[in-house]
């Protein structure tokens, strides 16, 4: 079945760094544009950054552009997110999207993982 683990989340103190993953099974992991969005408590979810589906595109969220990296290996069905010098604002959870539009839209969430950014 289809699946989108991530992990790598944490507590870090600002100005910290983390590296989240996503490990996708189940489908075929290059043909999808994958990205990262994030859900703080009482707020919409939103999106961090997107990667095309051979990653030779990305595109980020204005308050992460310089900071955070989305990346991809198409080989280990992986996605990632470095993140650098994060701000107590950062703090929420991080959800991998896989989406895939052609004639129909095919579209996977992974469960999430914590991060949480304070002294």
């Amino acid at each position: 079945q289809v699946q989108l683990v991530e992990s790598g989340g944490g507590l870090v103190q600002p100005g910290g760094s983390l590296r989240l993953s996503c490990a996708a099974s189940g489908f075929t992991f290059s043909w999808y544009v994958m990205s990262w969005y994030r859900q703080a408590p009482g707020k919409e979810r939103e999106l961090v950054a997107r990667i095309s589906d051979t990653g030779g595109s990305t595109n980020y969220a204005d308050s992460v552009k310089g900071r955070f990296t989305i990346s991809r290996d198409n080989a280990k069905n992986t996605v990632y997110l470095q993140m650098n010098s994060l701000k107590p604002e950062d703090t929420a959870m991080y959800y991998c999207n896989g989406r895939r539009a052609t004639m129909m839209v095919y579209e996977y969430w992974g469960q999430g993982t914590q991060v949480t950014v304070s002294s």
